[in-house]
């Protein structure tokens, strides 16, 4: 299974394509950061967003796209430019006919470190441990991606497994 992850961000959008199954070893194929300008028009943004995104789904081909589900935080600025590269991410998996899976940041440290609380330089020393890299990822954005990648081969694709394949991926299109 390979597997797109998104850490939703505005300015600075994580991505990372990971390679696994449940239980085995798992490969990184691709980790960054796709930046926009923050002086530039919203709409300019999202766009530039959506290219990048839709440029490595087809380059790299992933069967699944796991993103992180927005949360509430006190800067409703912030929140709120997360929300909108989220949607973009969401949107480029659905165009390409993808299953679309969102994780709380919770569980995708529960997933990767074991523990639901875990900062972010745990989740970087886990992402690189797991993967056996020689350096770790960075910026954090990218582990994170790495991170929720990992996340859904682990629990996500293992999960698919045991579900009964009905087709159905509830009102929004997006399995949650």
């Amino acid at each position: 299974m390979r597997v797109l992850g998104v850490d939703p961000g505005l300015t600075r959008c994580g991505v990372g394509i990971v390679e696994g199954e449940p239980g085995r070893p798992c490969r990184l194929l691709v980790g960054g950061v796709i930046r926009t300008d923050p002086g530039a028009e919203l709409a300019d943004r999202l766009l530039a967003l959506d290219g990048k995104l839709a440029a490595l789904v087809a380059r790299h081909e992933p069967d699944a796209v796991a993103v992180e589900r927005v949360f509430s935080q006190h800067n409703v600025s912030t929140v709120i430019g997360t929300a909108q590269a989220s949607g973009i991410a969401i949107l480029a998996g659905a165009r390409s006919g993808l299953p679309v899976t969102t994780y709380t940041p919770s569980e995708v440290k529960a997933a990767v470190t074991g523990y639901g609380d875990a900062d972010k330089n745990q989740i970087t020393t886990m992402v690189t441990r797991i993967l056996r890299l020689a350096e770790a990822p960075r910026p954090a954005d990218a582990a994170d991606a790495i991170a929720l990648a990992i996340c859904h081969i682990w629990r996500g694709g293992a999960k698919a497994r045991l579900t009964p394949k009905t087709g159905k991926t509830g009102r929004t299109g997006v399995r949650q």
